[in-house]
């Protein structure tokens, strides 16, 4: 994690932030229809601790999650990933949507990547 630009950083963090914000809408709406919202809400969690991780590596700002909800959420991010990939591929060379997701993707696996060594750095 210690060779990632500021630029990377900085871009990273606001996509988790951003796709929180779009993931509380998308819970509102849902809860406002009266449809099932377990998958979003987790999602939610998934995405917030995973910028909670970033921002406990780069940024030194501490967390309260244990490993449990770690490795739940390692499951989540890595979940969402192959769906990001499918939509990327299926995007416009260029476009402003392609440049979203790339932003998603990288943000998702650096997340991913906190998340590893924050629950294996105790291993020998």
């Amino acid at each position: 994690m210690e060779n990632v630009s500021n630029v990377d950083k900085v871009e990273s963090i606001k996509s988790l932030i951003s796709t929180i914000r779009k993931l509380e809408n998308a819970l509102a709406q849902m809860t406002e229809k009266g449809a099932n919202t377990t998958l979003v809400k987790k999602r939610l969690k998934a995405v917030t601790i995973g910028l909670a991780m970033l921002e406990n590596v780069w940024n030194q700002r501490p967390h309260h999650y244990t490993e449990e909800d770690l490795a739940e959420v390692h499951t989540v991010l890595t979940g969402l990933l192959p769906s990001i990939e499918n939509v990327y591929a299926k995007s416009k060379e260029g476009s402003p949507q392609r440049t979203l997701l790339e932003r998603r993707k990288k943000s998702l696996e650096l997340a991913v990547q906190a998340i590893d060594e924050s629950l294996y750095k105790n291993l020998p």
